[in-house]
């Protein structure tokens, strides 16, 4: 049964099983991880499941990417770590309603910033982020889930390893969910694999009553998820300069985090899709998204790489699938909390190793003797950087930073120049490859100034001015020729060198020679 579903001028085919099923398991796997990262900085695991349902309804609906899923997140979680610390250095003694309500507001602020990044459409900045890195953040991602399943194989107690048939029931569990999870697809694709493995994994050990770790053990003694609507929560806090001051660097941290997160993991979800989102439109969807969290008691966070490969693996593809597990999250948390925190966690276990396994490129090992050597590095850096501090910022930025550094190199070293004296006597110039920053040193060194003749041109139809720098370095090589009274011409500049050129007519004096075939017309605007 195919049909379309147009919601908010957006047409997709839909598969309402499909969606709706996928949808389902996604939601169940919302509960765990929105729990867990709630309790990060110590809040009330419903702080988590409000943010949850909030983030992936509203990015379900009026998000760039259909079959993304947003929901509370580790990296949103760990900046009011800090956050908190600061609270109570400055106010000794301060009330947990109180931090919440500095939460709250820091979330707010950090969706209006989101916002004004997408109005100013600089979500199009992701397209800078190159392959290497990309990889790295995903291989580091996948070590993250993996590694953020293993405290589930302690005592909650004791904190001691599992030992004897616990450990061996929570190994056997998680296996058979993992087996499931792999087998099924060759069989039969009518429904998801991993919605399958936690109803067949629950229904044994509810059905034998089998003794092991479960969604409530996960939670502090005398916490539950049921709950009723969001309540909706103004932040009570005095409008004041030092409020702004405390708030506005953590609100633009989760801002910059939450939007790298998402922007990243569009650009996964549309490779593997084969289809291309908005990322301008997922700025915006975020920030408000946010926004509406922080007043209806939620912590906030953003796109989630584990529940969206989830739900795409599944088949999902339409808006359907996240609107459906934001229901049913929010279903779980009013009705069925008894039901949810009864749920193995083996179960929950198996089907994050799957997500990291499946999250993680293996293709990239196969690049190791193939790419440069500063592209492995980069991939190796952000991959350890990820994994290591969860700090996913710092870590697509610095990979961003060592790659245009490479990248720079790599082209000041590609400049060089084809030098000749026609039958006139004039000393030709055959500029090849970029001139700017990091190239304006060898551009210098090709020029014999003192042996040249009196004219000299330096034909630019190979090359290119990219920037102030190679500005500079024309007016440095101009200033030389002039001090020994040469001439100097320039040609076969671009539109966009010679616009730089006479943008910068206080700096340099040149004559730009147009040549008849290559004839350029200098367009100001």
């Amino acid at each position: 049964m195919r049909k379309y579903l147009n919601l908010f001028d957006f047409k997709q085919k839909v598969d309402y099983k499909t969606e709706i099923l996928s949808g389902l398991t996604v939601a169940l796997a919302l509960v765990p991880e929105a729990i867990a990262f709630a309790l990060i900085p110590g809040f009330s695991p419903l702080t988590g499941l409000y943010a949850a349902f909030v983030l992936a309804l509203v990015t379900s609906i009026f998000g760039g990417r259909p079959g993304m899923i947003s929901g509370a997140t580790g990296a949103v979680a760990v900046i009011f770590v800090g956050l908190i610390l600061e609270l109570k250095r400055n106010f000794p003694g301060i009330e947990p309603e109180t931090i919440l309500n500095y939460v709250f507001a820091t979330v707010i602020l950090a969706g209006v910033l989101q916002i004004g990044a997408g109005l100013l459409r600089l979500g199009k900045f992701i397209r800078l982020v190159p392959h290497p890195v990309m990889f790295g953040f995903v291989n580091g991602l996948a070590i993250i889930i993996f590694m953020a399943q293993f405290p589930n194989f302690y005592n909650k107690t004791t904190g001691d390893l599992l030992s004897g048939a616990s450990l061996y029931i929570m190994l056997g569990l998680t296996l058979l969910t993992m087996v499931i999870i792999w087998g099924l697809p060759k069989l039969t694709k009518a429904v998801p694999s991993s919605l399958v493995a936690i109803l067949v994994v629950s229904a044994i050990v509810l059905g034998f009553g089998i003794d092991t770790m479960q969604v409530a053990d996960i939670m502090a003694e005398g916490e539950s998820i049921k709950g009723g609507f969001p309540p909706l929560s103004i932040p009570q806090l005095p409008l004041t300069w030092a409020t702004f001051k405390i708030i506005i660097p953590y609100a633009a941290i989760v801002a910059g985090v939450g939007l790298i997160e998402s922007l990243l993991t569009l650009n996964i979800i549309d490779e593997i899709t084969e289809t291309r989102g908005s990322g301008n439109k997922e700025c915006v969807a975020q920030g408000t998204a946010n926004i509406l969290s922080g007043f209806l008691s939620g912590m906030g966070g953003c796109a989630m790489i584990g529940q969206s490969l989830i739900n795409t693996s599944a088949g999902a593809r339409a808006r359907l699938s996240g609107i459906t597990a934001a229901v049913m999250l929010l279903v779980f948390i009013m009705f069925g909390s008894s039901l949810i925190e009864s749920l193995p966690m083996a179960a929950l276990v198996g089907l994050m190793f799957m997500v990291a396994i499946g999250t993680f490129e293996w293709a990239s090992f196969k690049t190791f003797g193939k790419m440069p050597k500063s592209d492995v590095i980069v991939m190796v850096l952000v991959t350890l950087i990820t994994a290591i501090t969860h700090n996913l910022a710092v870590a697509v930025l610095l990979g961003v930073v060592i790659s245009a550094l490479a990248y720079s190199w790599e082209n000041a070293k590609r400049i060089r120049a084809r030098k000749y004296v026609d039958e006139n006597g004039v000393k030709h110039y055959e500029i090849y490859g970029p001139l700017f920053f990091g190239s304006t040193t060898l551009f210098a060194e090709k020029f014999d100034v003192p042996n040249d003749p009196e004219e000299v041109i330096i034909d630019f139809k190979e090359s290119r001015v990219a920037d102030m720098s190679g500005i500079e370095a024309l007016n440095k090589i101009t200033e030389r020729y002039a001090k020994v009274g040469k001439k100097v011409h320039l040609r076969h500049l671009s539109k966009d060198c010679i616009r730089l050129l006479q943008n910068a007519d206080e700096i340099i004096d040149v004559n730009v020679m147009e040549d008849p075939t290559y004839k350029v017309v200098a367009d100001r605007f």
